[in-house]
């Protein structure tokens, strides 16, 4: 089992910076990738963003490219999503989550989530 807590979340005015952190615990050897997840409201859960645990490859949405940074640190199992300028459309719950499996594609077989992270950003 791995347990994931999210941190960092919180309310910012458009145009503002969060950064948002995720630790993992347990069973964490068995990491292939991590990443970030978005539910609005009213909406289906996206992607976001996700690093691999030990490579240098990144890969974000096109929403989030060019704002957003993903980054990890493997001594704290822990992996942090930088987000600049920051939008309305924004405002979400943010989870973190990993992905032990290489089958199928980065954005796909997450199966450990965080409880979640509310991020809001005013107009």
């Amino acid at each position: 089992q791995v347990q994931l807590v999210e941190s960092g979340g919180g309310l910012v005015q458009a145009g503002g910076s969060l950064r948002l952190s995720c630790a993992a615990s347990g069973r964490t050897y068995n990491i292939y990738f991590m990443g970030w997840f978005r539910q609005a409201p009213g909406k289906e859960r996206e992607f976001l963003a996700t690093i691999s645990w030990s490579a240098p490859s990144t890969y974000y949405a096109d929403s989030v490219k060019g704002r957003f940074t993903i980054s990890r640190d493997n001594a704290k199992n822990t992996v942090y999503l930088q987000m600049n300028s920051l939008k309305p459309e924004d405002t979400g719950v943010y989870y973190c989550a990993i992905k032990e499996s290489s089958s199928g594609r980065y954005y796909q077989g997450y199966n450990y989530w965080g409880q979640g992270t509310q991020v809001t950003v005013s107009s």
